[in-house]
């Protein structure tokens, strides 16, 4: 995908989306009653901003990648602060869809394919790594699909390792069927956002800032 500048204006409001979930991931911290819980839900967070720091000069992503990452990682952090059983808004969608358990944890795993998707149909257009549109759909589902089955795999594999930790992280709620509705969850997610969003993601790639490279060490000697 062609990119029109080489700067990237978005740069301060990059900078203070970051800061603001620094505090707001400070503040969930010092307010979460089991913090070892609160670790395990808000890690993607503190590895994902770095990593989207560091990556920024050298692959800047779209806007909209950007706001969903950042909605994303609200959505993280709000269950960590409760433990995704025992947050409030999920207990008045309870009450207001009259189900029997708190449905929180769904939203977090419809964001974790709804987000995973674009990001991973971005990947797949800049690169050109897929021409045919029916296989990059095929694909980035695979990849959701891929995403969302290894965070099962890490969940069973915490729920092994900490009997303490276990039931506040799996969110299981005695539901038998928790694991498959969380992948089916994810799956939704990814189908939403490739039947919703691609006429906008095509737009911001084509608006997409060029990536500035590092310059090397007889450039830097010049």
């Amino acid at each position: 995908m062609p990119a029109t500048s080489v700067a990237d204006s978005r740069l301060p409001a990059l900078r203070l989306a970051a800061l603001v979930l620094l505090v707001i991931l400070a503040i969930s911290g010092w307010m979460a009653g089991d913090k070892a819980t609160w670790l395990l839900e808000t890690l993607p967070v503190m590895i994902a901003l770095p990593l989207l720091a560091f990556t920024h000069r050298r692959y800047p992503l779209t806007t909209l990648l950007y706001v969903l990452a950042f909605l994303h990682c609200l959505v993280l952090i709000y269950g960590g602060i409760y433990t995704y059983a025992e947050t409030p808004f999920g207990f008045w969608l309870r009450d207001w869809l009259g189900t029997q358990r708190n449905p929180y944890d769904k939203i977090g795993h419809f964001m974790q394919g709804f987000v995973p998707a674009i990001a991973a149909r971005e990947i797949l257009l800049r690169g050109n790594h897929v021409r045919g549109p029916r296989m990059r759909f095929f694909l980035v589902l695979c990849v959701v699909m891929a995403i969302s089955a290894c965070y099962e795999l890490i969940e069973w594999g915490v729920a092994l390792l900490s009997d303490q930790a276990a039931d506040a992280f799996l969110g299981t709620q005695g539901d038998p069927w928790d694991t498959q509705s969380d992948m089916g969850f994810a799956l939704l997610g990814g189908l939403c956002a490739l039947l919703l969003l691609p006429r906008l993601h095509d737009r911001q790639l084509q608006r997409l800032p060029a990536a500035r490279p590092t310059p090397t060490p007889q450039a830097a000697r010049r």
